[in-house]
């Protein structure tokens, strides 16, 4: 049986700010990591493709507030940095978010 992918770990290296701000990056990307793998079966992160994230924007959090939309897109470009995707920044979400 493989252990779960700690996305903690995965993160640390980009992670900055207050801890608040570090836990609300963790919680996001457990919450993205966690519907990814539900639909997709990828838990791991160096796995996943961009049609992965914008499945999550697009489906998962639609109908979320607008400040909400924007704190998942951080939580992702922090993920797109840490997977040296850094050219494939998306930009602070609107109500269409296109990867």
């Amino acid at each position: 049986m493989s252990k779960a992918f700690d996305m903690e770990l995965f993160l640390v290296g980009v992670l900055t700010g207050s801890h608040s701000t570090r836990q609300r990056h963790l919680r996001q990307a457990k919450a993205i990591q966690a519907a990814i793998a539900k639909r997709w079966h990828i838990d791991n992160p160096w796995a996943w493709q961009r049609k992965h994230l914008a499945w999550f924007l697009n489906t998962n959090i639609k109908t979320r507030s607008n400040s909400t939309k924007y704190y998942y897109c951080l939580t992702i470009n922090l993920i797109l940095v840490r997977l040296g995707k850094a050219q494939k920044i998306i930009k602070p979400c609107t109500s269409k978010t296109n990867l």
